[in-house]
This record gives C-alpha cells, structure tokens and sequence, in this order.
C-alpha cells in the first residue's frame, strides 16, 4: 500500500535538483531537447487565424537563423477547437502535432455531452493530441468515481488521439491529493483500453490558474508515473505546464526527469513542457552556447 505523500520531503527533493552541475556539452543537449519538447500554445478571446499561422511557423522554424546542428521543431501546437484545421493545414508535412484544449476549458464544469462534443469534434477537424481538464469540483467533493468515467468516456470520444489530462494542480489543495488525482487520471483511462507508450499524459495545469507547475508538484506526478510501470510496464507521459519560463528551469525538469524516470522519458513523445514564453528563453542560450553572446530579445518573433 501506498504510503501518504511527505511534503516535507518531497520539496527537499524537488529542491535537490536545481543543484546539479550541468556540462557545457550537457548542456547543450539539454537545450536543444527542451526546444523539442514544447507545446506551443495560444489559448486567448483574441485568436485568430492568422496568430495561429504565426505560431505554426514558428513550430517548424524556431529561430530563423542558419546554426549548426540544424535546431529541432518543436511537439506541438495548441489552440482551441475551432482553430484546428488551421493549425492543421499550416503544419502539414513538418512532424508538429496539433494539441486542442477541449471539455470545457479551463473550467472543465460544462455538462459531459457538452465537452465530449467538444472532443469528436476537435478530432474530426484533425487534432493529434486531446487536453481535457478534469471537473476539479467534483474530485474535491470526492466524487471520485464520476470524474474516473468522465475521464474514460473522454478517451473513448479521443479515438486514435492521444489524451493528456490536466489536474489543475494549483486548485486540488495538497500533494496528497495531486498524487490521488495522478492515480485515478492514469487508471480510468487504461480502463477503457491498452495503453501505448505515450498515449495518454498527466498534465499539471491550464496556465489559467496560480500556482501552475512547481517542482514539486511535478515530482509527485512523476513518481506515480513510476509506479504505474513498474506495476505495468507501460509509460505514461508527462507535461508540467504554465509558470516553466527559463532555460535554466527547464534544465531542472528534465534533471528530475531522468533521475526519476530515466532516459527513456527523455523525448517528446513521453515528456512536454507547456510553457510558449519559455522558447524564446531556450532559443538565447542556445545562442550563448553557440557564439558566446546572447542574442537580442527583438531577433525572436514571439511565441
């Protein structure tokens, strides 16, 4: 059995990892890996077309400069239902996938029929990747066994396209029941099916409420990632989103990463970072790294 989370020392732990030393070449890849792993996102009343092209363009051509290695796209782009077939055709070819945020974002309190419409047809215009948010009121309510069949109707509405659920982090009160929510999330969505190897993420916010990711938040998530394989042999993937905005915490995530996952979750088809102001961060130190200075914040278009 399971033993209750000690948040004592889970934050002693998350803490631990900003205090690696990193190589120069270390460093480098890391960088680069972090860029690959990102999920571009724009989630406002504002969107248009054309921004979502912009974003897309940026997607595939992170940084219009001629470097050596060539600089890797990035995961994804994601944008609200409505603008997938955008996304699509703009990203036709490249390898980008396109995410939709869908069941009701950011509040996930819509009725169910509601938000698995919401799904089919995000899916039917081309989505690769489903965000569902959990209906937070209902888990804090311990309504434990809707929030588990809404999570597996969502998947079967998913189809072929991979799930990612959002927990909404910042709104469930402790880690104990961030690990909870970990648990259920990844559990009811194997009840509907075999799971591939990154079919379904945990993911830990919106980006619409404070606090998003944190560090320790994360580790949680990722131990419960952990013992799900070591139970299973299957692994789930991972996405810590909003609040990620610098290179150097980037770097700390992927170190916590692979100290609790290990290499294999070191790609973008198990690990994500939803943090679009993060990219512009990664793309100067690449920079750095490449030429010994650091690039003008004006020779990134914005993400």
């Amino acid at each position: 059995m399971r033993k209750p989370i000690d948040t004592v020392m889970v934050e002693q732990r998350a803490t631990s990892f900003t205090r690696r030393s990193i190589k120069t070449e270390s460093k480098q890849q890391g960088l680069r890996l972090a860029l690959s792993m990102i999920d571009l996102t724009t989630l406002e009343g504002k969107d248009s077309p054309e921004k979502v092209r912009s974003l897309c363009h940026k997607a595939i051509t992170p940084w219009e400069c001629e470097i050596e290695p060539p600089l890797p796209s990035v995961a994804a782009v994601c944008v609200y239902p409505s603008l997938v077939q955008v996304a699509k055709r703009a990203l036709e070819g490249s390898g980008v996938s396109v995410a939709s945020v869908a069941t009701g974002f950011p509040s996930g309190q819509y009725p169910l029929s509601v938000r698995l419409n919401d799904v089919v047809e995000a899916v039917k215009s081309g989505a690769d990747e489903i965000d569902m948010v959990i209906n937070r009121g209902a888990f804090l309510s311990g309504c434990m066994e809707e929030v588990a069949d809404e999570i597996a109707q969502v998947r079967v509405a998913c189809g072929n396209s991979h799930l990612k659920i959002i927990l909404e982090t910042g709104e469930l009160e402790t880690l104990e029941n961030v690990r909870i929510a970990s648990d259920l999330a990844i559990r009811a969505a194997a009840s509907t099916g075999p799971i591939n190897d990154g079919e379904v993420f945990i993911k830990t916010s919106t980006g619409k409420v404070s606090p998003a990711a944190t560090m320790p938040v994360t580790l949680v998530m990722l131990e419960a990632i952990r013992d799900y394989y070591e139970e299973t042999g299957v692994r789930i993937g991972m996405k810590p989103a909003g609040g990620i905005k610098t290179a150097k915490q980037a770097l700390h995530y992927l170190v916590m990463v692979k100290e609790t996952l290990g290499d294999d979750w070191l790609n973008s088809n198990l690990f994500r970072f939803g943090a679009s102001s993060l990219t512009n961060d990664v793309l100067r130190q690449i920079s750095k790294q490449q030429t010994g200075s650091y690039a003008a914040t004006y020779d990134f278009s914005e993400a």
